[in-house]
């Protein structure tokens, strides 16, 4: 009895020095001092949450307050938000309900705790993905308060700070949700610092041992980061003490997961990476106005010690990004021969760099550049909602069409009448005109962009001056989305093609009906698979619109397929063999998806899948990844019978760890090098004669490896190849590379 009076009283000390640690930081901030409020919300959560406990076990408290924590000191918000952040699991996790928050705290604080609480169900149907639906709702209820996704970015965080007391599954779930949408929503919002956290803490794990390494290496690359920075600087700061600049200067690390991107995208390693080490220099000016002139003073000053890359200047000061973030980068050459990277900001430009746009409460004197980042803000919001409001009606299409609008670099586009407009870096004459309104959209037919005229399809660059040139008689069509970029443009030219589809499925009903009423044969749903099948159609949906397009005309064909007077291809026909077994005994269908007569599997998803010999036969191996032991891998069930094995950075099970997040599972591999997997790899180098001989020498002789494909060509003295092999794992693939290396004709070489 003493013991646990002793753990309640320690756990009350440490819920009591949380909340009084919440309340100093926000006595602290420039907001007015409402902390009444702000108690009766901690007293209410608390009395709301007695009893419960994390999976960490330390009481359930700790939680909001932790958010709120961070809500108030990482972002910058008030006293409304810190309650919000407060009571934000009140509802989903108590019997309390949004109207009694409403009657206790007011409306605005219960519209923010509704925006915040989790529900299933909804507008994708039954099968529909709670995480998509809540994520709509979360969006929704952020297009009239931001605050709502400022608070889930805060709560997101705080569980992925605490995230090692989950499941592994979960782990994944939580770990891939975070990667896909927070961390770009946070960049979308200028919460660098957080958005940098978040992909960091993701990455460690999905990736662990990666993580680890390249932690291990940054750590070991200290001293030398450091004395190259001090090389560096010290003649900066020689220059800029005899100009009176007030100023400091960071040194701004690449973080592991940005490292670990780069490695992917780029297909280096760690040794080829050279913008590990930036120089960020923040400067203080107590004039808004005075900030852009001494921006480029500095850069003067720096660019007379070293020579400036001239195709590497970046300016987003007269015109911030999309998200607020305002800075000129430069790189320059140092005196030991490599580029640095310098970014240079005054400190209220650093401020908003890593508060993104809450910081603008700390600079409200009416800036320019603070009201032209609230209506960057405003506008992003509202295309927000102009997507909400016709969503996709699958939850996987929907995220993607979302997330389109997160991570997109912007240039600056110009109207006809000199207005600057942010658009996304590669977007279109299509895009632009969606983006100003939705009938020059729809009828647009091309643009004059800086006086030549140009098609829908053309790629704007930053500082093009472009007209819309529309027509009446034009109308949306399906190849407009291979020219479309943003998600406005994609959004609408879908909601236009979903309308047209549903006017073409009735008119392909009819004609479907009138066929089987000739053949005397019923319109039922083995009969429209069957049709299916036959014209490769995904959906009845699918066929009716090729039907009412008359793209499919319905004749003899048809009716011998329904008839079964020809030799239909079997039911799993239609669908790619996703795994073959080492010895080729078990020869599937050359085109199944799923493995024939495979019973309901029973899933424990407290322990991870174990894939080995025995095991393998009842999984299938995602054809967009080609995963083989070594990868960090995890298994998506389908509910009823199919587990499909993904590497855990695969883009499709990127989107499925977002959208339906409880069907992942964890997965180890057990393989012991006796199955075989097929795996490319890519080489390119210099077309010399006899060196394919020697690429199949290496592979065939030396390392005695089955080559299944392969495809090369050449062009103007360089080849490039893809071979498919058979391998064990990744050693295998580690070993092979490090050999066709050594010929001497070869410049790359890497897994595709």
């Amino acid at each position: 009895m003493e013991e646990v009076t002793n753990k309640e009283l320690e756990d009350e000390k440490m819920v009591s020095e949380a909340y009084q640690h919440l309340v100093e930081t926000y006595l602290k901030s420039k907001h007015r001092k409402h902390v009444e409020i702000i108690d009766k919300a901690y007293n209410f959560a608390k009395e709301a949450h007695k009893g419960v406990r994390r999976l960490s076990g330390e009481p359930y408290i700790m939680h909001p307050i932790a958010v709120a924590q961070i809500a108030c000191e990482e972002i910058g918000l008030g006293s409304t938000s810190i309650c919000a952040a407060l009571l934000h699991d009140v509802v989903e996790d108590t019997d309390y309900t949004a109207e009694d928050i409403a009657n206790i705290f007011g409306e605005k604080i219960a519209q923010i705790v509704d925006g915040l609480t989790k529900i299933s169900g909804g507008i994708f149907g039954d099968k529909a993905s709670a995480q998509a639906e809540s994520f709509k709702k979360l969006l929704l209820t952020m297009s009239d308060d931001i605050r709502v996704i400022l608070i889930k970015i805060s709560d997101r965080l705080h569980n992925m700070r605490t995230l090692g007391s989950q499941l592994p599954n979960k782990q994944y779930k939580i770990a891939g949700e975070t990667l896909y949408i927070y961390a770009p929503l946070a960049n979308r919002l200028g919460l660098n610092k957080i958005k940098e956290e978040l992909e960091d803490l993701s990455f460690s794990y999905e990736h662990p041992e990666e993580y680890r390494a390249l932690k291990a290496k940054l750590a070991g690359m200290k001293e030398h980061l450091t004395s190259i920075f001090d090389q560096f600087t010290a003649p900066l700061r020689e220059k800029f003490d005899e100009a009176k600049i007030k100023y400091e200067i960071k040194a701004r690390i690449k973080t592991p997961y940005s490292i670990w991107s780069k490695m992917q995208n780029k297909h280096v390693t760690f040794e080829e990476i050279y913008d590990i080490l930036a120089v960020r220099i923040i400067f203080d000016c107590d004039d808004i106005n005075k900030e852009i002139a001494e921006c480029f003073q500095i850069y003067a000053i720096a660019s007379s010690i070293y020579k400036p890359h001239p195709e590497r200047m970046r300016d987003w000061l007269a015109h911030p990004k999309a998200n607020g973030y305002q800075a000129l980068h430069t790189t320059l050459m140092s005196k030991t021969g490599r580029w640095v990277e310098v970014q240079i900001r005054s400190r209220r430009m650093d401020d908003k760099a890593e508060q993104g746009f809450a910081a603008h409460w700390k600079y409200k004197e009416g800036s320019k550049t603070t009201e032209d980042s609230e209506n960057e803000l405003d506008n992003w919001l509202l295309t927000i909602k102009e997507i909400l409001d016709d969503p996709q009606p699958n939850a996987i299409d929907f995220l993607d069409t979302i997330k389109l609008n997160l991570y997109a670099s912007e240039i600056f586009v110009v109207t006809p009448k000199g207005e600057f407009k942010t658009m996304p870096a590669n977007c279109t004459v299509l895009d632009f005109a969606f983006n100003i309104h939705t009938f020059l959209g729809t009828h647009c037919i091309g643009a004059k962009v800086n006086h030549h005229l140009v098609p829908i399809s053309h790629v704007l660059q930053s500082g093009d001056q472009v007209e819309i040139l529309t027509s009446k008689s034009q109308k949306v069509e399906r190849e407009w989305m291979q020219f479309a970029t943003t998600a406005k443009a994609k959004g609408k030219i879908q909601a236009i093609l979903r309308r047209e589809d549903r006017e073409k499925q009735k008119e392909g009903e009819e004609l479907l009906n009138a066929f089987f009423q000739k053949i005397e044969k019923e319109p039922n749903s083995i009969n429209i698979d069957k049709l299916c099948r036959l014209h490769n159609m995904q959906s009845r949906e699918e066929l009716l619109v090729a039907v009412g397009e008359k793209r499919i005309n319905l004749g003899d064909n048809d009716e011998a397929t329904i008839l079964n007077k020809i030799r239909s291809k079997k039911g799993w026909g239609r669908y790619l063999t996703l795994f073959k077994r080492h010895n080729d005994k078990a020869k599937a269908n050359a085109n199944a998806d799923t493995p024939v007569n495979v019973a309901p599997i029973k899933i424990d998803k407290k322990k991870p899948l174990v894939l080995n010999e025995e095991t393998m036969a009842h999984y299938i191996i995602c054809q967009t990844c080609h995963p083989i032991p070594g990868d960090d891998v995890l298994g998506y069930f389908d509910g009823v019978s199919s587990i499909t094995i993904h590497k855990r950075q695969c883009e499709v099970a990127s989107r499925l760890k977002a959208s339906d997040g409880n069907h992942i599972l964890a997965a180890k591999w057990d393989t012991h090098k006796q199955l075989s997997f097929l795996t490319t790899i890519y080489l390119e180098g210099i077309d010399h004669i006899g060196v394919l001989h020697q690429i199949t020498g290496v592979l065939s002789q030396q390392l005695n490896v089955n080559i299944h494909k392969l495809n090369i060509d050449s062009k103007d003295g360089i080849f490039t190849a893809e071979i498919q092999l058979g391998v064990h794992d990744v050693t295998d693939i580690l070993s092979i590379c490090k050999k066709l290396k050594k010929i001497k004709e070869i410049k790359d070489v890497r897994r595709k």
